[in-house]
């Protein structure tokens, strides 16, 4: 039977539905738990989701807090990170990376990219160094994990901690470590379209240093220790029960939706390379010493084509998505920086050619050949005249 013409196949960036309504009887199970034991803030539910993480990433502690971005800030003001202190940190991230460095009264400080992975770049790190730095957050960006072995060592040679943004790579590893525990400290995100992903924020720090774990507990809980007794000013960043309960069921799967995620960026290099699209299309790389959890498949296009193609795929209704069309260094929060155009340049190319194709876990074959298929017809049908 064959498809009328004006017929569309819709083709989705991301489906949570998909990958949620198989475990909805255990899920609303571990709901129904929480709700009868009336344990809803850091609760039997939070403390065993705590130990499933830190067993997980291999380490010693797993920190619950409200989400990604009180990761960041939390695991920054632990290791006293204030104003007159410099943090090392991309441009080509989510705000979050940023705004909780900026929020503490401290300087950001961006450094560029390595062109092929997206991730900061060590030797930029190098660079930027100087007396004020007292931190480094390298991001693992679309699921893979960054030059860790350079940076650390960068940083071991300054005493300067190491925090990964880990908030889109939980199951990535760098030579055969796991992300979270490649650090002074990980931190990760459950944003609903995250690898794993709950019912509305949350956010865990991961960590091997004992006394850093001691901090975090204190500091997310209004800095509290013993209840009542408050000897630094903290916040009330802490992980709602109900989502530690959803997430505890989620987390057995993490490292199967990763394998699937794997294979379909596996079959659109495939697809790419065989209907040979390499003048428009440049599919992205994995480093030899890591292996990638694909939270994004983020290819790059030329620049005078990427919103036209963007524009087609909509049309024929494909998600797609740009991560990210704006430079923290030239947002205008950060004006007061005074970073130019052309300061960055490995990230504000990337800015310019990035879209980010479905690869959700539960994309079918289908769906996938029609991504495939429409891209190829654009790069067919748009000459680069007419994409600009």
């Amino acid at each position: 039977m064959h498809t009328k013409r004006n017929e569309v196949t819709a083709v989705p960036l991301l489906d949570v539905g998909r990958q949620n309504s198989p475990l909805r009887a255990e899920i609303d199970a571990a709901i129904a738990e929480v709700s009868q034991s009336g344990a809803f803030i850091q609760g039997p539910a939070c403390r065993e989701f705590e130990a499933a993480v830190a067993d997980y990433c291999q380490t010693a502690h797993a920190i619950g807090c409200a989400s990604g971005s009180d990761a960041l800030l939390l695991t920054l003001m632990a290791l006293g990170i204030g104003p007159g202190d410099e943090v090392i940190l991309p441009s080509f991230t989510f705000f979050a990376t940023a705004g909780s460095v900026w929020r503490l009264g401290a300087k950001p400080v961006f450094a560029d990219i390595v062109p092929e992975t997206f991730n900061i770049d060590p030797d930029d790190i190098e660079q930027k160094l100087t007396p004020s730095t007292k931190a480094i957050i390298p991001v693992h960006l679309f699921g893979q994990c960054a030059r860790m072995r350079q940076i650390n060592e960068i940083a071991a040679a300054g005493n300067i901690p190491v925090i990964e943004d880990a908030a889109q790579a939980i199951g990535a590893r760098y030579q055969s470590r796991l992300a979270g525990s490649l650090g002074t400290a990980g931190c990760f995100s459950f944003y609903p379209s995250k690898n794993l992903g709950g019912f509305g924020d949350g956010g865990m720090i991961t960590t091997s240093d004992d006394q850093l774990a001691e901090r975090l507990r204190m500091l997310r809980n209004h800095g509290q220790h013993p209840v009542y007794q408050h000897d630094v000013v903290g916040v009330n960043s802490r992980l709602d029960a109900l989502q530690a309960a959803v997430l505890k069921v989620k987390l057995p799967w993490v490292d199967r939706w990763a394998a699937e995620r794997s294979q379909h960026a596996e079959r659109y290099a495939a697809a790419f390379a065989s209907r040979d699209l390499s003048d428009t299309i440049v599919v992205p790389a994995v480093a030899d010493d890591c292996q990638s959890v694909w939270n994004q498949y983020t290819v790059r296009v030329q620049a005078c084509r990427r919103d036209a193609l963007r524009q087609f795929l909509a049309d024929r209704k494909i998600g797609s998505a740009i991560y990210y069309p704006i430079p923290l260094h030239l947002q205008t929060c950060f004006a007061a920086l005074r970073y130019e155009t052309g300061s960055l340049p490995n990230t504000e190319q990337a800015s310019q050619e990035v879209l980010s194709l479905p690869v959700f876990p539960e994309l079918t074959p289908a769906e996938q050949d029609t991504v495939f298929d429409a891209v190829a017809e654009f790069c067919r049908t748009m000459p680069i005249e007419h994409a600009a």
